[in-house]
Formats: C-alpha cells, sequence, structure tokens
C-alpha cells in the first residue's frame, strides 16, 4: 500500500485536534490495512490482467512476469487466514470470498497458458485451482441454509459473495447462489440497500452499526440481471442512480436514515461496480428506465 506521494510509511494515527467533516469522527491518516494480508486482492489484479489479455491488450514484456511472481507468492500463501476484502479489524479468518479470488487467481493463470500460449506450469496451477475449490465447497458452504457462508465454519452471509458469479466461481442461478441472494435479501437488506455484513458480530472487530455500502446494492443489481430478475434489477439500479449528487457522484455508503451520502466520496468501487450493473443489465436485454440514464451513467 502507498500513499499519495508514494509513500510507504503509513502506520494509521489519529488527529484528535480535527473535529471531522460534520463532526464525523475520530480523523484518521494512515491505514491500518498497511500491516494485513488481503488475499483477494492477488485475485483481484489476475482477474483485471486476464480481462485484458480477453479485450487484445498484449503482454510486455513485464506484465507475465510479474503475475508469474504473485502467483508464485500465492501458491505458498494461499491458505493462510486473511482480514479480507474489507480489511476487518477483528482476527484474520478463511474469508470465502477470499479464497473465491484465490481461486481465480489459478484459473486465470490456467487460462492463460491454455488459451493465450503463455509459458508456466499450468498442470500444478490446474491441480491447486481444483484443491482450492474443494476446500471452499467443503468448508465454505452451509448444507443445511444452502448458503454460502461469509468465512469457513460461520453461518452468516456477507455481501462480497455476490463476487461469486461474477469471477466464474459459480453460475449466477446456481441453487447454491440463489439460496445465498436469499439470506442476503433477508439478513442485509437496510431500507431496501445491501450492507457489507452484519456489525453486530464480532467479525469487524469495530463497533456495531454501518450505513448500506453502495457497490454492494450494484453488485445485488448484477445478480438479479444475470440470474434473471430483470425487474429487480431494473427497480434497484434507478434507486440507486438517484442517490448520486449534483455532479453525478457516488461515495461510499448512504445513509438511508437521513437520506445523504456517507464514508468516503467519492468512492471508485461505487462507480466500478454501477458499470458493471449497467453492463449486466444491457447483457440481460433488461429495459432501463429514463431515470437510470442521469449524471450516474
Amino acid at each position: 500500500m502507498y500513499g499519495l506521494s508514494g509513500e510507504r510509511y503509513l502506520p494509521e494515527r489519529e488527529l484528535t485536534s480535527l473535529p471531522g467533516y460534520r463532526g464525523a469522527g475520530p480523523v484518521r491518516v494512515g491505514n491500518g490495512a498497511v500491516n494485513q494480508f488481503q488475499a483477494d486482492v492477488i485475485g483481484e489484479v489476475l482477474v483485471a490482467l486476464h480481462a485484458a489479455r480477453e479485450a487484445g491488450i498484449t503482454e510486455t514484456e513485464f506484465s507475465w512476469p510479474l503475475q508469474r511472481a504473485l502467483i508464485d507468492y500465492l501458491e505458498h500463501n494461499w491458505s493462510r487466514p486473511d482480514q479480507g476484502i474489507w480489511e476487518v479489524r477483528g482476527p484474520a479468518r478463511e474469508f470465502a470470498h477470499s479464497r473465491v479470488m484465490v481461486w481465480a487467481a489459478f484459473d486465470r493463470m490456467v487460462r492463460g497458458v491454455s488459451e493465450f500460449g503463455l509459458d508456466g506450469p499450468v498442470e500444478r496451477w490446474a491441480e491447486l485451482r481444483e484443491k482450492v475449490r474443494l476446500d471452499i465447497e467443503r468448508h465454505g458452504f452451509d448444507a443445511e441454509r444452502n448458503i454460502f457462508t461469509q468465512y469457513f465454519g460461520g453461518s452468516d452471509v456477507d455481501a462480497s459473495l455476490l463476487v461469486l458469479p461474477q469471477v466464474g466461481f459459480c453460475a449466477p442461478d446456481d441453487p447454491r447462489m440463489l439460496g445465498t441472494v436469499a439470506a442476503i435479501e433477508a439478513d442485509l437488506l437496510s431500507g431496501g440497500l445491501v450492507l457489507r455484513y452484519r456489525t453486530d458480530t464480532t467479525v469487524a472487530g469495530l463497533p456495531a452499526g454501518e450505513q448500506p455500502f453502495l457497490a454492494c446494492s450494484f453488485w445485488l443489481v448484477e445478480q438479479y440481471a444475470a440470474s434473471g430478475r430483470g425487474s429487480d434489477a431494473t427497480a434497484l439500479m434507478e434507486r440507486l442512480v438517484a442517490l448520486s449528487n449534483d455532479v453525478g457522484l457516488l461515495s461510499e455508503e448512504y445513509d438511508v436514515r437521513y437520506g445523504h451520502q456517507a464514508g468516503n466520496t467519492p468512492q471508485a468501487l461505487s462507480h466500478l461496480a454501477l458499470a458493471l450493473a449497467a453492463d449486466a443489465i444491457v447483457a440481460g436485454s433488461v429495459p432501463v428506465g429514463t431515470s437510470a440514464a442521469g449524471p450516474g451513467l
């Protein structure tokens, strides 16, 4: 992790002399995540670079060696518990989303060899890909609830599980995924928008209570569109786009109680998720109303 000027010394500390925007606090600089292991990140990078290959972008002399260096690190560290996509401050766990992104990392490396003729130990990567998949299905799935779980051995869902079909781990209409979506709708909706996870547990390591996370709600739009729930996708998309500010930007969260944006503003992840949700709606031939064609799109 790097600071805005490329600095690497980023310990988190509170600036008690500053009140924060509209009294929000504590004000912090640095980020405690600098000391965390987040296994999903390597998967995110390798998925993106594989998408670039599929789009016709040619590998440079450095890009494939970089990917091989990343997967080499993952080969030796993939089974480690981590802090996950949400940078939780509770104990490191075997988060299902993180483990799926590990699976995706090995999958894209296998496909780099098999589909694009790149060099590498494809048999070993394929074996590890299958090992990770079995690990997820055995330990990250609750058959009684018919849900993928937030972490291995847990019984709750997490909005990051909506990413599983996006990276190809399972189909959007896989019965296990549909069960997971139903649980997310039952457990994580607040004012019709999606929370990242239940904050009344010990997972986050922070006080309970936060606002819905806009990227998660856009992920639900994508899931709806990809699984045949076109009207639900359209309705949620139109509501989300209407939350953008006067210049079409979205924040990290939305306070449904008081009707205003909250958290980091603007939030790139919210806009990326919006674009992917729009693509999913178009791919599913879901008609989008005029209100969804506003400044957010």
